[in-house]
């Protein structure tokens, strides 16, 4: 891949920005509001309801964005969307650091911050599918470390920040993304064939998109196979499961607080917890990419939903006041979990559909995922407002057995990029 020292500059700067945009996707979609929950309910009194109602409401306005963000990729570009995007997105955290407690303009920017994370995550994705075949997995693996990043150092920081400078935190987070936007509209290019390269920094065009003439993909042909379904039921589910837990993390652990706890069991037990486990779990989005580049997408989903377990499992079964091992477990298994998901979402869609397809694919799969996973806030809270939130977790861990026979059902699938990948190409030299 870094034969080609041209490719290789392109591929490194991609990297460096996909690590950043995974970081701030992550934290900016649901992490942060472990923060600003907390903050918001003691400084104005506001509930968890009235303070993530904004972000229930942006969650269903980005079911019909991911068709507008797909289609605008494919017509504008990856790029100008990518930059455009993240400036308004700074002006949306601005305008929170702004909002006191003026509720509109927090809502109002808090709902701009929660729609426009999308961007990031589908651009990041599609660069990495137009720009990777036999490398996809790996690089995806490094990017996606962005994800877990957060939880190692990214909601400590914010806790820092948020603890001694309130909201004006934000205007930090704004100007980090502005310097962000001018590094991606200077560094990145759509694909490689743009600037006369081929994917992996080959020397010659993809094998299996010799006889691809990248027809078109009627929404109705797509739902209209299995294929499609496997993929939206199975990653959906991740995807709402990822949401909930990450929202409710900080809620769940306060919950189960004692006087002890001072100020609650999230801040002095969970939070260094999280930071170590985390960090423990960064490696595994690479392995994960690992598994699929070598064994395929299948498989390498497999075990992702395995994974889940770690983090699902403790919050269900932890006691008042905590538990050290299961909450080292449960920080391992929430870097896993926030950084497999982003690794295999488009891993598994190019498998499924092909480079020349994903876009045309992934807009309609991403679509449908968000219909259940706009709700997984309004899920949570629910349960919590009835003192229930345990079942919550056994709820997530019935579903995550739904998933995992779903991908299962998925085996026989073949890679539609195989001639290109590691496993295909020693099929067709055998």
């Amino acid at each position: 891949m870094f034969k080609n020292k041209k490719f290789a500059r392109y591929s490194i700067t991609f990297m460096f920005l996909g690590v950043l945009f995974m970081f701030f996707y992550s934290g900016l979609q649901v992490d942060h509001l472990n923060i600003l929950t907390p903050f918001l309910q003691s400084t104005y009194g506001w509930d968890d309801l009235k303070i993530t109602n904004p972000v229930t409401l942006a969650s269903m306005v980005t079911i019909g964005l991911y068709l507008i963000i797909g289609a605008a990729f494919v017509k504008y570009g990856v790029k100008k969307i990518l930059v455009a995007s993240i400036i308004i997105m700074a002006l949306g955290c601005a305008g929170i650091a702004a909002a006191g407690e003026n509720y509109g303009l927090y809502s109002a920017s808090l709902f701009v911050v929660r729609v426009l994370v999308v961007p990031l995550q589908m651009g990041g994705f599609m660069l990495a599918a137009n720009w990777f075949i036999k490398y996809r997995g790996r690089v995806l693996g490094v990017i996606t470390a962005g994800s877990p990043l957060m939880s190692v150092v990214g909601i400590g920081t914010l806790t820092f920040l948020v603890g001694n400078y309130g909201l004006n935190a934000y205007y930090m987070i704004a100007g980090a993304l502005l310097v962000i936007a001018v590094l991606t509209a200077l560094g990145i290019k759509d694909t490689p064939e743009e600037v006369g390269l081929f994917p992996d920094g080959s020397d010659h065009a993809p094998i299996s998109e010799s006889n691809d003439s990248g027809e078109f993909i009627s929404v109705k042909q797509l739902l209209s196979e299995a294929r499609a379904w496997q993929l939206i039921i199975s990653y959906g589910i991740l995807q709402f499961v990822i949401v909930a837990m990450m929202a409710y993390m900080a809620v769940r652990y306060i919950s189960l607080s004692t006087p002890e706890d001072i100020p609650n069991l999230f801040v002095s037990k969970a939070l260094p917890w999280l930071s170590l486990g985390a960090a423990a779990g960064i490696p595994m989005s690479y392995v994960i990419g690992w598994i699929d580049d070598k064994l395929g997408s299948i498989k390498a989903s497999l075990v992702l939903n395995i994974l889940f377990l770690f983090a699902v499992v403790p919050l269900a079964i932890m006691p008042v006041g905590g538990d050290s091992t299961l909450m080292a477990v449960w920080a391992f298994g929430v870097a896993c979990m926030t950084g497999g998901v982003p690794t295999m979402h488009p891993c598994i869609t190019s498998y499924v559909y092909g480079r020349k397809h994903y876009m045309a694919a992934n807009k309609w799969i991403m679509t449908i995922q968000a219909i259940p996973m706009a709700f997984a806030l309004t899920f949570m809270g629910a349960f919590n407002q009835m003192g229930q939130l345990t079942t919550a977790y056994y709820v997530m861990l019935g579903l995550l057995a739904v998933s995992f026979v779903t991908i299962l059902s998925m085996k026989n699938i073949p890679d539609a990029n195989a001639a290109d990948r590691e496993y295909g190409a020693l099929k067709v030299k055998a």
